[in-house]
């Protein structure tokens, strides 16, 4: 069955889907073909706790249908291995909010309902 992630680093998002039994260096190459980043400088995350296998498959990190469907995919966290040979903080950022709606956009009361709320 497929699973869907996102996989999330500072301010970049990465969604993509794979099987339960996808390996963790599979995943970290599907990465690799967006982000050109090759797999053993890439670590991944989830729940601030390190996945450090590359053999084990998403199902053995708990992984599957249940807890990462399409409409709302399991988050990975990603780093990668700085040039000194250290590892960067994981660091993710908060997705966006769509900005408040203009008052003009927002829906007017009308005079009924300023009697009901005056009474």
């Amino acid at each position: 069955m497929d699973v869907f992630l996102m996989i999330r680093r500072m301010k970049t998002t990465i969604f993509t889907d794979a099987k339960e039994t996808t390996s963790l260096i599979d995943v970290k190459r599907i990465v690799e073909g967006i982000t050109k980043v090759p797999p053993e400088n890439q670590r991944l995350f989830r729940e601030d706790q390190a996945l450090t296998d590359d053999n084990k498959c998403l199902g053995d990190y708990g992984l599957n249908t249940n807890n990462a469907k399409a409409q709302s995919p399991a988050t990975l966290g990603l780093t990668y291995k700085k040039e000194d040979g250290e590892w960067e903080q994981l660091d993710i950022q908060p997705l966006s909010s769509p900005p408040e709606l203009p008052d003009v956009m927002k829906p007017q009361e009308t005079s009924q309902q300023v009697e009901q709320a005056a009474a």
